[in-house]
Formats: C-alpha cells, sequence, structure tokens
C-alpha cells in the first residue's frame, strides 16, 4: 500500500510540477516552455508517430505542436483537464490538421509506434492515479463497450476517427456519430456527478 502511495505521490507532484511550467508558459517564460518540452516531448512525440507513417512527419508536425502550445498556453486551465491531456490534445490536433492540409491519405498503423520511446506511463495510467479522473474513467467504463473502445482509441489511443472507421470496417460518418453520442453521454455523466 505505501508503495502505491508513494506512486500516487510522485504522478501528483509531477503533474502540479507541469501544471506550474504550463502556466508559466503562458506568461511567456522562455524556461517554464523548456520544461514542459523535456518532460513532454517523448509522449507527444508518440502521438504524432501514431498519427504519421514517417518520422520526419512526426517530427514536422511535434514542432508545430509546440508552436501551438506556446501560443496557447495562456488558455490552459488547470481546473478543466490535466497538464498532460491538455497538450496531448493539443498535439494530436495539430498532427491531424497537418495530415489534412497535406492531403495525406495513408496513416500509420498504432503498431508501428511501438518503438517509439516514452518514459511516461500510459494515459490511461495517468487518468487511474488523480481522483477527478477516476470519474471520467467509470463514465468511460459505463458506456455501451464499443462506445468506449471508440472513445479510449481516439482520445487515449491516439487514434484518428479515419483510422478508427478503417479498422472497424465502419463507415466514417457512423464513427464519427457513435464518437460525438458517446461524448455526450460522457458529459452527462460528469455532469451529473458533479
Amino acid at each position: 500500500m505505501a508503495l502505491d502511495s508513494g506512486i500516487v505521490d510522485f504522478e501528483m507532484a509531477r503533474r502540479a510540477s507541469l501544471t506550474e511550467a504550463l502556466l508559466r508558459t503562458g506568461k511567456g517564460d522562455r524556461s517554464a516552455f523548456e520544461a514542459v518540452y523535456k518532460a513532454t516531448s517523448a509522449k507527444l512525440f508518440g502521438v504524432c508517430m501514431r498519427i504519421f507513417n514517417d518520422r520526419n512527419e512526426a517530427e514536422e508536425a511535434l514542432q508545430d505542436a509546440y508552436i501551438t502550445i506556446w501560443n496557447r498556453a495562456a488558455s490552459f486551465e488547470a481546473g478543466r483537464a490535466s497538464p498532460i491531456s491538455w497538450l496531448v490534445t493539443v498535439t494530436r490536433n495539430r498532427a491531424i490538421d497537418r495530415l489534412r492540409s497535406k492531403g495525406k491519405a495513408g496513416l500509420a498503423s498504432i503498431d508501428e509506434a511501438s518503438d517509439v520511446a516514452d518514459p511516461s506511463p500510459l494515459a490511461e495510467a495517468q487518468l487511474l492515479a488523480f481522483g477527478e479522473d477516476k470519474l471520467l474513467h467509470g463514465c468511460i467504463n459505463g458506456l455501451d463497450q464499443r462506445d468506449a473502445h471508440f472513445i479510449k482509441s481516439a482520445f487515449m489511443g491516439g487514434a484518428t476517427y479515419a483510422d478508427l472507421a478503417a479498422r472497424e470496417g465502419e463507415p466514417l460518418g457512423t464513427v464519427k456519430s457513435r464518437i460525438r453520442r458517446a461524448l455526450m453521454k460522457l458529459r452527462t455523466c460528469m455532469e451529473g456527478a458533479s
């Protein structure tokens, strides 16, 4: 039990440190931005590698993401999301935007990202480590099994909607609709528990 408590304490301290660095980045603090980069670059590069089939493209997408993070750090609200969730969302969205702007049709399989080193815990493990995120996990588990799979794949696994549609053999519109309905159910669940 003491080991689990120590891990949770470490994760909470790491989260607090990253939150503080992100908030200072929002005020234009370059050393804080450097700290954000050092703490998250491996994980965010892994997100980019899941989206792109090319290491150079993933590196370019990561650079775009960090430019966006620098420019939008002031909009980060510590009470709304964990810092790593916010950073992963920004990175994923930038990478997908870049993919769309280049007209790329082929996406890398998520299996190809397994060689990317990332010392950070998996997103799901981080969610479970923090009390307020346990509610989210409970709400996700309360969804239909297929909807929960789509949510976890898209928002924790970094899969695009198109990738999910291809993997599941479903039309893209169907996947988007299912995810949209699942997100509305999650919102209702989260608001009902608040």
